[in-house]
């Protein structure tokens, strides 16, 4: 629900800006009464849209509109546990709550102060309830500084953020910074982007405020390519505003006038939200022609991409906004240059950008000391796999992969034994168990043979096989390869057929030293960063588990039980009761009853080892071999 102020239309000053911020919090009070909903993609597809309204309407019904609001916000991170619903001051957290559940909440909490049980988070082991959002492991390590406000304002409402504070580190910079104050301040914070590449933001900002030539671009990118990865994405359905002002303070550092947000097109809810924020911007003098009267214009277009991989790459990027196929091209000359229509251009993602609003307001000194020597402040991950809590997570640089996985995460699913957690996409490398203490930063990553990359992080048990995991993410980056390049085109192609054979059980003596000589190959022959990546699930899957490697090679065997044609399903008599669930789940009928209560019978000539049988039984009555 938007708030009446008295001011309406374009704000011509900074003062302006300050009276309606006032004028906003009066008419909102300290700590009101709120419901908030997680309406970010995924809520959205557990039916948050309809919660929400089922809210409106009961609170209608009791006629409760002056004692609490409803709010629609963007993703609280915790997207396996939605839709989630936060009582706000307290901060009440229902988790998984539907339409059905909206009649309790308002009665017991809203209209008695009363908790729903039911709707609370439960410890995994101790089943112990959790009441509060701060008190829920999944939140309790997390430094929610770029993603907190996701939680608290309704991203369609100016007024929220504007509320919350937005807009003065862009008031901040515009009047009372130089641009070469800004870049100082940015180099200074220790910023590296948080797109993949991990370049210091600061110094790409100079390079291309010091480029020749008067007119520059500045591009966000929201387009992530990577399998799992949705930070950016929710960061713009969240709060895209925020992204906007960042990007403004980033266009007056460097002096240009002209941007892009290049987002793709399957992100419908953040396309729309980066749309409206625009628009309503420049009708309040926030973006556009002569910001709040400082003299500077700033204008955004967006650009819709089509979800290639490779414009994940910079100047792939840039020829996808030129109209152009996405390939990369040799960077004789930087981007910041040359870069679009060869014009002098900063290529930032949207979490970069969102935390540059941070930098400016509480200063270069605070932010850097957050992190580690070489990596400030806090990053965004994709927490997903064989873990019990899965979503957005924001965690100081230096954390470990323990405390991510075990204190975060909730540790394995169903108490199985951690294997692997893959780190920055399907470029990234797998990490062994020996690794969980490592301090996730950007150095120590690559260091690992592995990369921060856009911050998906994969998290594998003791059930996945490492050679299986290599095949499968050189299949996609082989399907994703622009193929302008020979290393990552033929290369690709090679690692994949070798890999597949070997999962077949047609491995060769010489297939793991030929893996690592295409991988060299790949990794300093590749024409773009991404086709140099391209190695890293093999070289580190070889370099922590060539055991499995040797297993499938030389025994035919795969320890994980994944690979079809290396393993077989086997009836353990002595945990088998004769209960038929097995014979009910086979598709072909390969499994038989010699009696009651008596073992089954498997039938390996008809066996199609789909696995249905070893799923469908508690009793370990069906093993792998």
């Amino acid at each position: 629900m938007a708030v009446q102020t008295t001011k309406q239309g374009r704000l011509n000053s900074a003062a302006e800006l300050e009276t309606l911020r006032q004028e906003i919090k009066s008419a909102t009070g300290e700590n009101p009464r709120l419901i908030t909903i997680c309406c970010g993609t995924g809520c959205l597809a557990y039916g948050g849209a309809k919660l929400a309204q089922a809210f409106r309407d009961e609170i209608e019904t009791r006629g409760l509109q002056d004692k609490v609001g409803v709010k629609t916000t963007g993703c609280h991170g915790f997207c396996e546990r939605g839709p989630l619903v936060v009582i706000r001051p307290e901060n009440i957290l229902y988790q998984r709550v539907k339409p059905e559940d909206v009649g309790d909440v308002i009665s017991d909490t809203i209209e008695q102060g009363k908790v729903v049980e039911r709707l609370l988070y439960t410890l995994p082991g101790t089943k112990e309830r959790v009441t509060y959002e701060h008190d829920v492991p999944f939140y309790k390590k997390q430094m929610r500084l770029v993603f907190g406000a996701n939680g608290y304002i309704d991203p369609t409402l100016i007024e929220d953020y504007i509320g919350v504070g937005g807009y003065t580190a862009m008031v901040k910079a515009l009047f009372s910074m130089t641009p070469d104050e800004v870049v100082s301040e940015v180099k200074r914070s220790g910023l590296r982007g948080r797109g993949g590449g991990g370049f210091s933001a600061g110094a790409k900002w100079e390079s291309t405020r010091e480029a020749h030539g008067g007119l520059k671009y500045l591009i966000c990118n929201c387009d992530e390519g990577d399998p799992g990865a949705f930070m950016d994405r929710s960061l713009m359905e969240g709060n895209p505003f925020g992204i906007l002002e960042g990007m403004v303070i980033a266009a007056y550092a460097i002096g240009c006038h002209e941007g892009y947000i290049y987002i793709r097109h399957e992100y419908p809810v953040a396309v729309k939200h980066a749309e409206m924020a625009i628009a309503k911007a420049e009708a309040m003098g926030l973006l556009g022609d002569n910001i709040l009267g400082s003299g500077f214009s700033f204008k955004i277009k967006i650009n819709r991409g089509g979800g290639a991989f490779v414009c994940g790459e910079s100047t792939a990027l840039m020829a996808s906004v030129e109209g152009r196929i996405g390939e990369p091209r040799a960077k004789y000359i930087h981007t910041s240059e040359k870069g679009l229509w060869d014009r002098p251009t900063v290529l930032n993602n949207v979490e970069t950008l969102a935390n540059v609003p941070l930098i400016i307001n509480r200063g270069a000194q605070w932010y850097s000391s957050i992190g580690t020597a070489n990596s400030k402040g806090t990053k965004i991950f994709s927490l997903v796999g064989k873990v019990n809590n899965t979503g957005l997570i924001e965690v100081p640089m230096g954390i470990t992969l323990r405390e991510i996985i075990y204190d975060i995460g909730g540790g394995i699913l169903k108490n199985k034994k951690f294997k692997a957690v893959q780190t920055g996409g399907p470029s990234g490398g797998c990490l062994p168990a020996e690794m969980l203490d490592l301090a996730v930063d950007f150095d120590e990553l690559s260091r690992a043979g592995s990369m921060m990359g856009s911050g998906a992080m994969i998290v594998m048990d003791e059930d996945n096989c490492m050679v299986d995991i290599a095949r499968y993410f050189v299949s996609f980056l082989e399907g994703e390869s622009c193929g302008k390049c020979v290393p990552c085109r033929e290369g690709l192609k090679r690692m994949n057929q070798i890999l597949e054979r070997i999962t077949n059980g047609n491995g060769r003596d010489g297939d793991i030293e030929l893996l690592e000589d295409l991988s060299e190959t790949l990794t300093w022959g590749a024409l773009c960063g991404l086709g140099g990546g391209a190695a890293n699930p093999v070289m580190s899957t070889i370099r922590y588990f060539r055991d499995e490697y040797e297993a499938h090679i030389k025994e035919k065997r795969c320890p994980a039980g994944v690979c079809k044609p290396l393993i077989t399903y086997n009836i353990v008599e002595a945990n088998c009761p004769g209960c038929n669930l097995c014979i009910k789940a086979c598709p072909v009928n390969a499994i038989t009853s010699p009696g009651k209560k008596m073992p089954v019978i498997l039938d390996q000539s008809k066996c199609t080892k789909c696995g249905a049988c070893y799923d469908v039984c508690r009793l370990n009555a069906v093993e792998v071999r």
